[in-house]
């Protein structure tokens, strides 16, 4: 069959079409990690037991297993920024350490990079925990945040770890989102080291209603809330409290 210039130019067109609607794709995957925004976040899955160190190459601040603390599952940390040293990327990850605020850079060929477009934002003094998904707000619901005493912690973290409850009608309701926020008032509550979680409300704990100052410093929700965070939440996801 013979090709008119018109049919050529046709197919010249298909093919751009097609190699543009690639590209999104591929810049996504060859973009430079960055800090958080608001409609997107990268994460670093622990692929490889690796140093952390206090600046590119430079001072081991501490070892990261692949496995998170208490549940075993995969490490997956929050990327706070990356840069180039001696030829190599190295990112800035969130610390599930104290105190809050902890960092520490690692090498990229250490990790899995992903992103997520995820962000939760927990405000105390309207007592309210807030989903966005690209920048949109996707889901709002009231809380119980810390008491005067034992106030949740304000900055920027991430979600560490999701643990289901052996007893989801317990104090905890049937999940707990560990964070990679800590006390700043107690060292130890509760079992653990004084992680602050993102978890249900049951058993005793329905006694402090919600919108009300009253746990050590995790922030509660409502057990159909938290069930479905733990399951469109994915690990590493920023949390800002404010």
């Amino acid at each position: 069959m013979q090709r008119t210039p018109r049919f050529r130019r046709a197919l010249r067109a298909v093919a751009m079409s097609i190699a543009l609607g690639a590209l999104p794709a591929a810049a996504a995957e060859a973009a430079t990690p960055a800090a958080p925004t608001a409609a997107i976040a990268y994460t670093a899955k622990i692929m490889i037991a690796s140093n952390v160190f206090r600046s590119p190459g430079t001072g081991v601040k501490v070892r990261l297993p692949t496995h998170a603390q208490w549940g075993g599952g995969p490490n997956v940390l929050l990327v706070l920024d990356s840069t180039l040293f001696h030829g190599q990327t190295w990112l800035k990850l969130a610390l599930p350490d104290r105190p809050n605020g902890s960092s520490g850079w690692i090498r990229e060929d250490f990790v899995r990079l992903n992103t997520t477009p995820w962000r939760i934002t927990v405000n105390r003094a309207a007592h309210t925990v807030t989903v966005y998904r690209n920048n949109h707000k996707q889901r709002s619901f009231k809380a119980v945040v810390g008491a005067p005493a034992t106030p949740t912690p304000r900055g920027l973290y991430a979600i560490y770890e999701k643990l289901a409850q052996r007893d989801p009608k317990g104090f905890l309701g049937p999940w707990a989102l560990h964070l990679t926020a800590f006390s700043d008032v107690l060292l130890n509550y509760g079992g653990g080291p004084g992680r602050v979680a993102i978890h249900g409300r049951d058993g005793t704990s329905l006694k402090d209603p919600l919108g009300s100052s009253a746990s050590h410093g995790c922030v509660r929700i409502d057990d159909a809330n938290v069930v479905w965070l733990a399951h469109v939440i994915p690990l590493g996801t920023p949390v800002l409290i404010t």
